[in-house]
């Protein structure tokens, strides 16, 4: 029989046992005693460590920006949890996944359990939710009349949509949106890793809005 595969959480640096054994442990409903007791392999910062999950998520909340990131999803984009992973990194509010509920989340690297995840099940339905708490939706995609993101003042709250590797969003997509932005490139490709382009894109948001907590 062979071995099953190792996590991608555990897989990663992390501490040992809290020293000194039981009665130096830290106190706090945060702590999970058997991280405490056994160590903490997963990959946080250094101030999430020995933590519950549940105790980080809540703190995460306490914290969010107020923009949420939205992924097409027709044709199982590989690039999702990728998108995902960079969307806890720049502490997104939320993340949107419109079409097929069914993701690979190996590129999440287990962030997705500290990132909340709404689905959609067509664009109609994200702008309409967007619609009802009065967040602009804008579009990220090379298309012409499309503005250069480093000339954009992105809103304060709005959903950063991203369309698929290869085909870029749908019609429909661009048309739920208030404004549609490209990333400049300079080199003899037309496009870039669509989950490259979600990170740029966040981090403009962070350039513009962002401020550490």
């Amino acid at each position: 029989m062979s071995e099953p595969e190792p996590s991608i959480e555990l897989s990663t640096r992390g501490v040992g046992p809290w020293p000194g054994g039981p009665d130096a442990w830290p106190q706090g409903e945060q702590y999970d005693p058997v991280l405490l007791a056994s160590g903490d392999s997963r990959n946080v910062i250094d101030g999430y460590r020995y933590w519950r999950l549940e105790a980080i998520v809540a703190d995460l909340d306490r914290h969010r920006h107020p923009f949420h990131v939205a992924i097409e999803n027709w044709q199982h984009d590989l690039n999702i949890g990728s998108i995902v992973r960079s969307a806890n990194a720049f502490l997104a509010d939320s993340v949107h996944i419109v079409g097929r509920r069914r993701w690979n989340k190996r590129g999440a690297m287990v962030t997705d359990r500290y990132q909340h995840i709404v689905h959609h099940d067509t664009i109609e339905d994200l702008a309409g939710w967007a619609v009802q708490r009065g967040i602009p939706v804008v579009a990220i995609d090379n298309v012409p009349g499309s503005v250069p993101i480093e000339t954009f003042a992105m809103p304060r709250e709005c959903v950063l949509l991203f369309g698929q590797e290869g085909p870029g969003l749908t019609d429909a997509a661009l048309a739920a949106a208030s404004a549609v932005v490209e990333i400049t490139q300079f080199g003899s490709t037309r496009s870039i890793n669509a989950s490259a382009a979600a990170a740029i894109a966040m981090h403009a948001w962070v350039v513009q809005h962002g401020v550490r907590v």
